[in-house]
């Protein structure tokens, strides 16, 4: 799969660009502009979070090991017969799996966000691409990653891009 910048000149150019890459099947990632472009608004939907999944997974697992650590230890590695009470007493067991489990959830998400914005990479490829500091003054550019088997620059340049320059990762 081939990764493209395109430049195009107008706003007009960036859309008509857009609605190829989707008709063609590419994968559009990213439009840098000048201002906010109100046809861009919905084109780019959030990327499915799986920062809560992962949260809830590691938060569960790290809870349910503590609590097994205590009942095992309480059962079979020191069992300790206080006044007849019982050896597997739940109630009292649940505070420090709680902890641990938030602890882990919190570690896992800050991993997650970390892992899902692509930090702490300080450089992406598109700041290689030469005269891509104009997406910030009078230029419009394109992020788009080709299907399989499909060549991508030959729509971008079809839909009106001055320049396609191939991503490096």
């Amino acid at each position: 799969m081939t990764t493209v910048l395109a430049e195009f000149p107008s706003e007009a150019a960036l859309v008509d660009g857009l609605a190829r890459v989707r008709a063609e099947g590419h994968v559009p990632l990213d439009a840098m502009t000048p201002y906010p472009v109100a046809e861009l608004t919905d084109a780019f939907g959030p990327a499915p979070a799986r920062i809560r999944p992962a949260m809830l997974m590691a938060g569960l697992a790290a809870a349910a090991l503590a609590y097994a650590v205590q009942w095992w230890s309480a059962l079979f590695d020191y069992p300790l017969n206080s006044g007849g009470r019982p050896l597997h007493s739940w109630p009292v067991f649940l505070l420090a799996p709680f902890e641990v489990g938030v602890l882990a959830a919190a570690v896992a998400g800050f991993i997650a966000f970390l892992r899902a914005t692509g930090l702490p990479r300080l450089n992406h490829p598109a700041f290689d691409v030469a005269g891509f500091e104009r997406a910030s003054q009078d230029r419009f550019f394109l992020l788009a990653r080709s299907r399989e088997g499909a060549s991508v620059r030959t729509c971008l340049e079809d839909a009106g891009a001055s320049v396609v320059s191939e991503l490096r990762p």
